[in-house]
């Protein structure tokens, strides 16, 4: 979150609390690993310290989702050195964490937990009849403009780091942004659209992850290059079709970008645990996730909830039924 540590343990990671105004908002905010201007950003706005630790959370089960069958799998062991870093994972990790931030503000807004926020801004809706039909749209505009100034960032110079970072904060943005459709609610007699009410809503988290995870898979190699039209330095990658030899390719804003080749992760290191261990589909990723080291064969029973009918009038009664399940896992 800070651009530093976007995602390293804390102890509020979990749910808490005492999220109300006051001494205990107070207290959440400093519990936060955050710059000293984002803490007073945080004491100035109740709601905010619970919904930045529901982005965190947003944010962490989404990478960890979208990586599960990979070599690295977003575990919290290893981020730190892994964010200082310029790899595919570490821009990766930079976009999920902003498009979470950017998700969950916009969120927190519609549900009246922020308040200096509250619907969004659509022509002909007024919030208190937005509320009063249920249809408060998520308010990415004060979201994207709040995160702005709570990232702080700025133009920066020939800090290549810096620029990869900040682009790929803002691929997580637009991603998020992508996302937001038009909701429309009907009001006419029998159910007819002679009157109705729309507003915008944000897709679910699930699809950005989604989205963000192809932009990882076709993520663009950079490097710093002089731009003399306009006096100053900016990312180029390889170059594309069409371009002159001597032209760089200017990597597109929905591009994820980064400057150096990952880690294998096949071994435990400074930025993973290895994938000894992991469990793994035979016919699908065993052999790429445990590096040629091969799998163990395991069988267990498990047990389910089988042969289930609805009695009357309102509860479900199952059997339970046990089969054989085969787990592979690679070796050490």
């Amino acid at each position: 979150l800070t651009g530093k540590e976007a995602l390293t343990h804390f102890p509020s990671l979990g749910t808490s609390g005492g999220s109300g105004p006051g001494k205990g908002h107070v207290k959440q905010c400093e519990l936060l690993q955050l710059s000293r201007k984002q803490k007073r950003l945080c004491r100035r706005e109740p709601g905010l310290a619970e919904t930045l630790r529901d982005a965190i959370r947003l944010g962490i089960l989404e990478c960890q989702f979208q990586f599960r069958s990979e070599r690295w799998n977003c575990s919290l062991e290893g981020r730190p050195s892994l964010l200082k870093r310029g790899f595919k994972e570490t821009a990766f990790l930079y976009a999920v964490s902003s498009a979470a931030l950017t998700h969950s503000l916009a969120r927190a807004c519609s549900a009246g937990r922020m308040e200096r926020c509250t619907c969004d801004d659509s022509p002909g809706l007024e919030n208190r009849k937005a509320w009063q039909w249920g249809v408060c749209g998520d308010n990415l505009k004060y979201s994207t403009k709040f995160l702005k100034k709570f990232l702080g960032q700025k133009r920066i110079g020939k800090d290549l780091r810096a620029k990869v970072d900040i682009h790929n904060t803002n691929v997580g943005i637009k991603a998020v942004k992508n996302g937001l459709k038009t909701t429309c609610k009907c009001h006419g007699v029998s159910g007819s659209c002679a009157v109705r009410t729309c507003w915008k809503q944000l897709s679910p988290f699930h699809e950005i992850g989604r989205l963000l995870k192809l932009r990882y898979d076709d993520a663009v190699k950079v490097f710093s290059t002089s731009n003399d039209a306009v006096g100053h330095s900016e990312l180029a990658g390889p170059h594309r079709h069409g371009h002159s030899a001597r032209q760089a390719a200017l990597p597109r804003p929905t591009d994820l970008v980064y400057v150096e080749d990952s880690p294998s992760f096949c071994r435990p290191s400074k930025y993973s645990l290895g994938t000894a261990g992991r469990t793994c589909s035979r016919e699908g990723n065993c052999d790429s996730m445990c590096c040629g080291r091969g799998y163990n064969t395991q069988s267990r029973l498990v047990t389910f909830s089988c042969h289930c009918q609805v009695q009357w009038c309102c509860y479900v009664e199952c059997q339970q039924c046990m089969q054989e399940e085969v787990v592979y896992s690679c070796k050490q």
